[in-house]
């Protein structure tokens, strides 16, 4: 039976494909395959060594919990999953010598670390925002990207902004489990919950709400396409204080050390800023997050 609109229906994990390794990477895979030795790791089941003694839920691989799609950051293109966070996380796996394997999960597991912690997962990587309460569950990597809250709305609304929108009672749309679905309700709206991002546009473009509030980015990614850019407008961007960051089972220091090194280095050698203007946009050093952040509240 369909789900009713905007409800969520929970979906089992799976396995997907990343973009493939680059030749120059192969050898150090190789040898990390060979090298690898199984262990146990503080009760999270067998695991695999790889550089630097960061220890992996299987031999050869760092393998990342996301939840799809989540454009700019995560969606499949051409087959393959790709985008900012996953060319991020590409960089940890080079470091360690294994290659980058996804693995698509419900977006709730993300604030329990429940992936993370029953060892299915080694890294979550799905454009989540340090808070407070996640960190109850998780580790957070340094933040890697500054986010604001974007208002979209159909051209033809005559909607001007979110204080507009709650003034004329006007339906709001957000994506479950999300900071933005938090702020809504902290601004008073009773939204609807869509699972995923492609849903809140859809949701939009049907007629089911009349505004969405959603991060920034994923806006950004909508309207590069003409028809989405000719249907809608964004007639608010929130600054909410929010930060992204990638996030380890509680106590997994070495595969922190090596998230926020290969983060570190991407940035002091310009592969950030290469890849920041590939997937998200024109960059701006003072718009993109540094390693001291404290945890937004909500």
């Amino acid at each position: 039976m369909h789900p009713l609109p905007g409800r969520r229906t929970p979906r089992p994990a799976r396995p997907l494909t990343a973009a493939p390794p680059t030749a120059a990477l192969l050898p150090a895979l190789l040898l990390a395959t060979l090298t690898a030795c199984t262990s146990s790791d503080d009760g999270a089941g067998a695991s695999a060594t790889a550089a630097g003694g960061v220890k992996l839920a299987k031999a050869g691989q760092l393998t990342t919990c996301t939840h799809l799609p989540y454009p700019p950051f995560q969606s499949e293109i051409d087959g393959r999953v790709q985008g900012f966070d996953v060319s991020l996380i590409d960089l940890v796996a080079k470091e360690l010598g294994v290659r980058q394997t996804i693995l698509d999960t419900p977006f709730e597991n993300f604030k329990t670390g429940a992936f993370l912690n029953s060892g299915q997962c080694d890294v979550a990587a799905a454009g989540m925002t340090i808070t407070a309460e996640r960190r109850k569950n998780v580790d957070f990597s340094d933040p890697y990207f500054d986010a604001t809250q974007a208002v979209l709305v159909d051209r033809n609304s005559g909607l001007t902004s979110l204080a507009d929108v709650k003034a004329k009672g006007a339906r709001l749309g957000a994506q479950a489990q999300t900071t933005g679905e938090d702020y809504a309700k902290k601004q008073g709206f009773d939204p609807v919950s869509f699972e995923s991002s492609d849903a809140v546009l859809s949701g939009l473009r049907t007629g089911q709400v009349k505004a969405v509030i959603i991060d920034y980015p994923v806006v950004q990614g909508w309207l590069k396409t003409k028809t989405n850019a000719d249907a809608f407008r964004v007639v608010d961007n929130l600054n909410t204080g929010e930060q992204y960051g990638f996030t380890v089972r509680k106590g997994n220091t070495k595969l922190l050390a090596a998230i926020n090194k290969a983060l570190t280095q991407a940035r002091s050698d310009g592969t950030y800023k290469t890849l920041y203007e590939k997937w998200i946009g024109p960059y701006d050093a003072t718009a993109t997050s540094s390693p001291a952040a404290s945890p937004s509240a909500s």
